[in-house]
């Protein structure tokens, strides 16, 4: 997988580096004028809680006459969380869901043993201007739950508990913040919580959480007298409870982490697993056709990469 080639920057001072583990500046990559950056997986950290795979989408505008069209491709070994602040995005999958997300919903897919799935611009957009801003993250499943069959679950933003006190709003989209809990169901402990603080605003992040982190959407995020810019991932240290505060201009975060897997995996092209063999399969299996095919959307695929 790529990673930014950089050395990542020195956090501010000792109090700052104190609370941080590590301060990741996303790979940027424009795909035909929209902008994705890869915070996870780098060479230097592979996951947050079960998040093996963390990127962001845009924010951009898709010009007339262009459209996301990501053709059916596979997957194994992990859950894929889609979650849009703009724009619309038409899934399909080999299960024969069909359904398009809307901003504040969530998507979430488990592949388990295997899944098929495309992602394109709703038919109705095409032709027009269409903006789109969002995350896509990949869930790494439990050592007994990685060949589960698999399923698909969408949630819409109302059924998702949400966090209002002075300066600070948002909402739990998966697992729970201080007593609020998301009625999506995950197969470990995992946090994934969409927060915004005004200037100032000022939103205790707790320890409770074996592996924390946080993405800075935009605006500017200040913890212990640093402040941290857009487009910066932040993995604390565990145990230690935090006061986070808006920059000058507030912000807008996103809150993940969740318990440690209890063994290592393996991640290669869309395919994750503890076992090497079985990522190998999984490449064969791909290349000879023995994945299901997407209802309504079976005249083109992914290629399986070479190499």
């Amino acid at each position: 997988m790529s990673f930014f080639p950089g050395q990542d920057p020195v956090a501010g001072d000792a109090f700052s580096c104190d609370a941080l583990e590590q301060l990741i500046i996303p790979r940027s990559s424009d795909i035909g004028g929209f902008a994705v950056r890869r915070a996870l997986p780098t060479a230097r950290r592979r996951l947050v809680g079960p998040f093996i795979f963390f990127d962001r989408m845009g924010p951009a505008i898709l010009r007339a006459g262009e459209a996301l069209d990501v053709k059916p491709h596979p997957h194994i070994g992990l859950s894929t969380v889609t979650y849009l602040f703009d724009g619309e995005i038409k899934h399909r999958d080999s299960l024969g869901t069909e359904l398009t997300i809307r901003p504040g919903d969530i998507n979430l897919m488990t592949a388990g043993r295997g899944i098929v799935h495309s992602e394109r611009t709703p038919e109705n957009l095409r032709g027009q201007p269409l903006s789109m801003s969002g995350l896509q993250t990949w869930l790494a499943l439990p050592d007994h739950k990685e060949e589960i069959d698999p399923a698909f679950a969408h949630t819409e933003r109302e059924a998702m508990p949400l966090i209002a006190q002075k300066g600070a709003s948002g909402r739990v989209v998966i697992g729970d913040l201080d007593g609020a809990r998301s009625p999506v169901s995950v197969f470990s402990d995992t946090l994934y919580v969409d927060l915004t603080l005004e200037a100032g605003g000022r939103f205790p992040f707790s320890a409770e959480h074996e592996e924390r982190a946080i993405y800075v959407l935009s605006g500017s995020l200040v913890v212990a007298g640093d402040e941290f810019a857009a487009d910066q991932l932040l993995v604390f240290r565990p145990g230690d409870a935090i006061t986070l505060q808006g920059g000058p201009q507030g912000c807008h975060i996103m809150l993940f982490g969740g318990a440690a897997l209890s063994t290592k995996r393996y991640i290669w092209w869309n395919f994750v697993s503890s076992s090497k063999e079985r990522i190998e399969q999984a490449k064969e299996e791909w290349r000879t056709g023995r994945f299901d095919i997407v209802p309504g959307d079976g005249e083109e695929f992914v290629p399986l990469p070479q190499g």
